[in-house]
């Protein structure tokens, strides 16, 4: 579908042929809030081509994973009108929808809706209708240095042990010579080391809640995970590993310092050493959920004055036209373009050809489980799809980053731990 006939059919209007300006004359303005990483930064060069054509022109406010998540949250909840679009995920997308806060996405024809994943339209639906389009979807999975495993006689499999994991971390640990062994996520936010460390938790056999939805953070299981996750991290990883999310670890891998990485399959885009290889997440004896599901997908706040401009532009952002110009663009090229939510992406030659990590990549997202099980009650693989899971998530992810710094003993984290989620969650009346 081409820019143009998006923004006809979503805002019934017309173009003048010069400008770009509308029937009343005025050019519009949308405002966008997106999380300040690589896919996201690439937009706002690809969309100056959307601009020239249509002559809509784009606020971009570029924040912080966690920063971004506050702001959006509080503005959309008290309908601030700040955004015209915002970056949300599959925690927010389907309960912000059922409150009405968000607009449903509604694009047909052309768009080819079927195209996108199912797990991860699913995650953005709600009752099956969906309320953000995915810009990108991920699993996660182990990014390391084969170059480094080799030489260090060790080697990762899918879907191998923790135990081996530490075994392969210790191997390539190199401090001396600037390389650690495992760079994982310690920066508190129930996105940030919070999604790391609840696939962890998964694969020991642990849970957020028991089935009436009590919080079970002082269970063996936490504890097993969390200390071994501390060790891990504390002998073998870089020092200030608190302080380090996604886009500090992705700096540190792409300067030769990490010898693993366990992240999101989307950082395979941006990995710029020789030698990566790619296994399927780890676990300790419970592979379901050891590896996450998530989607940054773009929504129009209820109540904004350009909701339709916001949603053709959406349309156009989240379509194979857009990953068509990112990989024909002469910045960018097709190991650039987002992945993880068109199967069609995965069909074109030129991506197949570039992108080396897609078939692990793939993997990772169908065998990803966010449904509820015996185990977990909630829908949701790294987090809980519950209105209270961001501010409980939030209250351990400091408890977490506490222990990992040593400023606080494993059990004294856990302890702080539970009894904030037991506050939140009576609050909330479970």
């Amino acid at each position: 579908m081409s820019i143009k006939r998006a923004l006809y059919a979503a805002t019934a209007v017309s173009l003048f042929a010069t400008g770009g300006a509308l029937a009343d004359g005025h050019a519009k303005e949308l405002t966008i809030a997106i999380v300040n990483n690589g896919h996201m930064i690439n937009m706002q060069k690809v969309a100056e081509a959307y601009t020239e054509e249509t002559g809509v022109k784009l606020n971009w406010v570029s924040l912080e994973e966690g920063v971004l998540r506050e702001q959006v949250t509080s503005d959309t909840a008290t309908g601030g009108g700040q955004y015209d679009i915002i970056n949300i995920g599959m925690q927010e997308a389907p309960i912000w929808g059922a409150a009405g806060w968000i607009e449903p996405l509604n694009f047909e024809g052309d768009y080819d809706m079927d195209d996108i994943l199912p797990a991860i339209r699913a995650g953005l639906s709600h009752e099956g209708t969906m309320y953000a389009a995915p810009f990108y979807g991920e699993s996660s999975m182990v990014m390391y240095r084969k170059d480094l495993a080799d030489a260090a006689g060790v080697s990762i499999a899918d879907n191998d042990s923790w135990d081996n994991i530490k075994k392969a971390a210790a191997a390539m640990h190199d401090p001396d010579n600037g390389v650690f062994g495992a760079c994982l996520r310690g920066k508190p936010g129930w996105g940030d080391n919070m999604a790391f460390v609840t696939t962890m938790v998964n694969s020991f056999g642990g849970a957020w809640f028991d089935a009436d939805y009590k919080p079970t953070l002082d269970s063996d299981e936490w504890k097993a995970a969390i200390n071994f996750y501390v060790d891990l991290l504390g002998n073998y990883g870089p020092p200030g590993s608190e302080g380090n999310s996604f886009n500090e670890i992705l700096a540190l891998y792409n300067e030769g310092k990490c010898g693993m990485w366990i992240d999101a399959t989307i950082a395979a885009s941006f990995l710029e050493v020789d030698g990566v290889a790619y296994a399927q997440s780890p676990n300790a004896g419970n592979p379901v959920g050891a590896n996450w599901l998530w989607a940054w997908a773009m929504a129009v706040p209820a109540g904004t004055e350009n909701a339709e401009e916001a949603k053709a532009f959406i349309e156009w952002a989240t379509s194979k036209e857009y990953v068509q110009a990112v990989g024909n663009h002469p910045d960018f090229g097709w190991g650039s373009v987002p992945t993880g939510q068109r199967a069609s992406t995965y069909a074109l030659p030129e991506f197949q050809a570039a992108a080396k990590f897609a078939e692990a990549e793939m993997a990772a997202i169908e065998s990803a489980a966010p449904e509820a099980t015996d185990l977990k009650p909630y829908v949701g693989v790294q987090f809980a799809a519950i209105p209270e899971f961001p501010e409980v998530g939030s209250a351990v992810a400091q408890e977490i980053a506490a222990a990992l710094s040593g400023a606080k003993s494993v059990d004294e984290a856990l302890a702080a731990s539970q009894a904030a989620a037991e506050s939140i969650m009576e609050e909330a009346g479970y």
